[in-house]
């Protein structure tokens, strides 16, 4: 249930605490703070958390023999006996009517640990279930974004850069997300933070645009509240093999 007053929580997968990640979750955190937001961090590699699914996870096992995730997950949500961390982070999770992922982008897609935690996290039979997910979902009245940072610079994650097409890359992200029924906004990228190597002159200017960048950042949280979601399909558009109905706009044409 959300908080009386909005409640943030920051999904922080960073492991250097100092990095320009780090800086845009303490740039988030205190404009958010300004805004009359409560905000927690859930700060994934200082806290520990342990990203590999397995059946060390689960003392009373729901199936003694072949250890199956999702029959684990659904077996422990019911009986009460998730693990201490898991169960720390679906709290955190309920507790927030807002959600901020920040993570960099490696080898075109999230990070190892924030992948894994959405491995344990998101627990089968209790954020969702084969009925509840999508528009069907169990939190749509919670909002949820992305803050991303790529080393390359932006030319090349358009459509036909060497990088790959942002929006691509972070479509499994992003879809899911929607699987849990969250109302999922445009993705914050911050491009091209790496400036190893330069000149005196040219690191003068690299870092004045990270703070330009920063600057941003603050001004979009500032603006939240007025931004639409990005538009999914949904059960009434899928027909009984789950393929988009025949004349839906988003219907590619062959």
């Amino acid at each position: 249930m959300s908080s009386p007053h909005p409640h943030a929580l920051i999904v922080f997968c960073h492991p250097e605490p100092h990095s320009f990640n780090g800086a845009l979750k303490d740039v988030a955190v205190e404009t958010l703070q300004r805004q009359g937001y409560s905000v927690e961090v859930s700060d994934l590699y200082a806290e520990g958390f342990d990203p590999v699914e397995g059946p060390a996870h689960f003392a009373e096992r729901g199936e003694s023999g072949t250890f199956l995730p999702l029959t684990e997950q659904r077996h422990a949500f019911e009986g009460g006996t998730l693990p201490a961390d898991v169960q720390r982070e679906i709290e955190r999770l309920e507790r927030a009517d807002l959600v901020i992922l920040q993570l960099p982008l490696w080898w075109h897609a999230q990070p190892a640990m924030l992948k894994g935690w959405f491995d344990r996290v998101f627990v089968y039979g209790g954020l969702y279930s084969g009925r509840i997910r999508y528009d069907r979902g169990r939190f749509p009245e919670k909002r949820v974004m992305l803050s991303v940072t790529t080393g390359a610079p932006a030319p090349t994650f358009t459509r036909h850069g060497r990088s790959g097409h942002i929006v691509a890359l972070l479509w499994p992200v992003h879809y899911s997300l929607y699987y849990l029924g969250v109302s999922v906004l445009p993705p914050q990228v911050t491009y091209g933070v790496q400036g190893g190597g330069l000149s005196y002159e040219a690191e003068e200017t690299f870092r004045q645009r990270l703070e330009a960048e920063k600057a941003a950042w603050a001004q979009r949280l500032e603006g939240l509240g007025n931004e639409a979601p990005i538009s999914f399909a949904g059960w009434d558009d899928w027909d009984e093999q789950g393929v988009l109905k025949a004349g839906h706009p988003d219907i590619w044409q062959l």
